[in-house]
């Protein structure tokens, strides 16, 4: 915990130096009040006191509360200002590191348990500062000089509050023990339940289709009734601190006036004033004394949670980040090319090998396919080039510059990227073809245009309400699949890069559409390297060099005539899709 509080700037420093120099002032006030009271207590039981002197009294103990409540004030803003200001800080640093996550990390933290590191987790840590700063701060330092103040008032009132002390001490040591495991539970179960919850959301069509509510339904009420089921059982043990809490608090009074009383009617005429004055002074330290534990146990409460949640927080921050930033800025010799020398890759918690020993070229102007069977490699074959994995062995080369040397960014800029699941932004059409910072200036709406011409995509584009500027809801909800492929090349295609990368980004599409489509690209993109990654065979037939993949292996390499007669795995592949007559006269 106190690692992330390192996160502190010098002005937040300050205001927290700021806080405790309020906060003792505050403390100070609040022990004079006992003082003024004694002196009033003693002025009325004097003979030939003047009222004068009673108000006086009375003044100084007003101005004392004044000051209290205006301290009290100040460090409520002070603290409200540095908790919301550090959670602010903890957040980006969240977001920024989680921007840095590879597919290795993102797999190693769920999506749903991210968002709750980002936000329960901080908000835990927020209250922590905005509640901890004054009561940590007062509680300790209240009960250490109210007791100091009482010591050598009276040693029977004083083993009395050391008694009541005690009792308090054991209750709350008591219940944290019992709480504490239960606080890492409860963080892991909102965990749980933010991921049914999204799954239900993003999955409502299928779940529908299927008939699958009831079910939906039984999943959400088994975590949801573990994660209120494990909150009751902390509840119900932090309610026993409030009773035992007054219980203590009462008792105290009581005991106070009780032993008061034998004292009073034990002592001489003349003392009795003075004891009397002392069980007034007495009764108000104590209660000081109690109220400092009471808020040290409000305290207790919101400490065991915040440190389980800064712990989460510190995990993610402290990650090790698998694909590390290189330092490779300067121009390159060649241009558009990608070179795979003896490239084998198995993920990290795997024993076997996903791809082996994948060697080839693709010079510049070359478009260059993978297909092969379901899991035979092909997406992470390419998924390799812009580093979402690093090769396991071998090297992966751009212009002749190994990826892995690479600043990311000058890497990702000569890159066009289309994702195998198109996705889309919460913005408008126009600003998803235009996303991100491809190292040049920010496309025109010519190129926009003409990126979405040549992606097939003018024609649905145009009929949208609002045409370029029409609302895209987040993940492309409002158009159908083969509309989010198309705008997703259009949005590759804006960022006119050396290297194109269509990872199956025309399943979506009808036949008309992905010849027309692959026909203009062709044309637009003829300088640039394209690595097309398909199932089917229309889509790469033309292609300058097709690689087949079988099991992780290149079985075949060669243009879609040579692989019909030299590869059995191949022409398996083509005959399941096309007619032999369609493939002759291909």
């Amino acid at each position: 915990m106190l690692k992330l509080f390192k996160n502190l700037n010098k002005k937040q420093y300050g205001y927290i130096l700021v806080c405790i120099i309020l906060i003792v002032f505050q403390v100070w006030l609040d022990l004079k009040l006992p003082d003024y009271m004694s002196e009033i207590t003693v002025l009325i039981q004097t003979e030939g006191s003047k009222m004068g002197d009673i108000i006086k009294e009375g003044t100084y103990m007003l101005l004392c509360a004044l000051g209290s409540l205006l301290s009290a004030i100040l460090v409520g803003y002070l603290a409200a200002s540095i908790s919301s200001s550090f959670s602010m800080t903890l957040r980006d640093k969240i977001f920024d590191k989680v921007e840095k996550f590879s597919t290795a990390e993102m797999k190693k933290f769920s999506t749903s348990s991210l968002i709750t590191r980002t936000t329960n987790d901080v908000t835990q840590m927020e209250m922590l500062i905005a509640m901890g700063l004054q009561m940590l701060i007062k509680a300790p330092i209240m009960a250490v000089w109210a007791v100091s103040k009482i010591l050598n008032k009276s040693i029977e009132l004083s083993i009395l509050t050391g008694c009541c002390v005690g009792v308090l001490l054991v209750t709350i040591i008591t219940i944290m023990i019992i709480v504490l495991p239960r606080f890492s539970i409860v963080q892991k179960l909102i965990d749980r339940v933010n991921g049914v919850t999204r799954e239900n959301l993003t999955g409502i069509r299928v779940i529908r289709a299927f008939n699958a509510e009831k079910y939906q339904e039984n999943r959400f009420d088994e975590v949801n009734n573990k994660l209120t089921n494990t909150q009751l059982f902390n509840q119900r043990t932090f309610a026993f601190m409030m009773p035992i809490m007054n219980f203590v608090m009462n008792f105290l009074s009581l005991g106070i006036y009780f032993i008061g009383a034998i004292l009073i009617d034990k002592a001489m005429l003349l003392d009795k004033i003075t004891i009397f004055s002392n069980v007034v002074v007495f009764i108000s330290y104590g209660m000081q004394v109690i109220m400092s534990f009471l808020m040290l146990a409000m305290i207790f409460m919101i400490v065991p949670r915040a440190q389980i949640s800064a712990k989460r927080i510190s995990e993610v921050l402290d990650e090790d980040l698998s694909i590390k930033d290189g330092d490779y800025d300067l121009p390159t010799k060649e241009i558009g090319t990608v070179e795979f020398k003896n490239v084998s890759f198995k993920y990290p918690d795997a024993d076997e090998y996903l791809i082996k020993n994948i060697s080839f070229k693709v010079k510049r102007g070359e478009t260059v396919a993978f297909i092969g069977s379901t899991g035979s490699g092909k997406s992470t074959l390419i998924n390799l080039v812009p580093r979402f994995y690093d090769a396991t062995d071998g090297e992966v080369l751009v212009d002749g510059v190994n990826v892995k040397d690479y600043k990311l960014k000058n890497l990702h800029n000569k890159l066009g990227y289309v994702s195998q699941k198109a996705f889309m932004f919460d913005s408008t059409v126009k600003e998803n073809v235009t996303y991100g910072d491809n190292g040049k200036t920010t496309p025109s709406d010519e190129k926009v245009k003409e990126a979405i011409e040549v992606a097939q995509a003018k024609e649905f584009v145009l009929e949208l309400d609002g045409g370029y500027d029409a609302h895209i809801a987040r993940g492309g909800t409002n158009v159908s699949g083969g509309q989010k492929q198309r705008l997703s090349i259009a949005r590759a295609i804006a960022r006119d890069p050396e290297i194109y990368i269509f990872d199956d980004s025309f399943s979506a599409l009808d036949f008309k559409t992905d010849a027309t489509l692959r026909h203009e690209l062709k044309k637009y993109t003829k300088d640039a390297t394209s690595l097309i990654v398909a199932q089917r065979i229309g889509t790469i037939i033309d292609a300058d060099k097709i690689i087949v993949l079988d099991k992780g292996e290149c079985v075949g390499i060669g243009n879609h005539k040579e692989l019909l007669k030299n590869c059995d795995i191949y022409k398996e592949i083509a005959l399941s899709q096309l007619s032999k007559e369609e493939l002759e006269n291909a």
